[in-house]
């Protein structure tokens, strides 16, 4: 990759100020735009306006859980293109194949490292930049 390589519209999904924050400055970091959103109900909002280009999504998250938003955010025309990858404390089989059968593309467990959420991001952005 060119080091001038496009920088990626990132919207970070869960209920974890920590996790959030943590996101926003390894993506920073990384030279990626940031948005962030605490459950499902405001990513469904951010992303019909900030219209990212890759979605982290938390699972476990009141009012609306990561496998319904990222459902909902797949069923919709404009966003089923838009790579969601799971963010989870659970490593299991299960969950895996679960966010597969909404449409998510990938599964992050979490804590993640910087060098995970980056090369998420850099996999898929090259995915992104190919389908452009």
């Amino acid at each position: 990759m060119s080091t001038n390589e496009s920088t990626f519209k990132v919207l970070v999904v869960d209920d974890s100020n920590t996790i959030r924050r943590s996101a926003e400055i390894f993506l920073k970091q990384g030279g990626h735009q940031v948005m962030l959103a605490e459950d499902g109900f405001d990513a469904l909002a951010k992303v019909n306006d900030y219209q990212p280009n890759l979605i982290f999504c938390d699972i476990l998250m009141p009012r609306l859980d990561g496998y319904q938003t990222c459902a909902i955010i797949k069923r919709n025309a404009k966003f089923a293109g838009v790579p969601v990858v799971m963010l989870s404390s659970k490593d299991g089989v299960f969950d895996k194949a679960r966010g597969r059968m909404v449409g998510a593309q990938d599964y992050l467990t979490k804590p993640f490292t910087k060098e995970q959420l980056l090369l998420a991001v850099q996999q898929f952005g090259a995915v992104l930049q190919g389908a452009s």
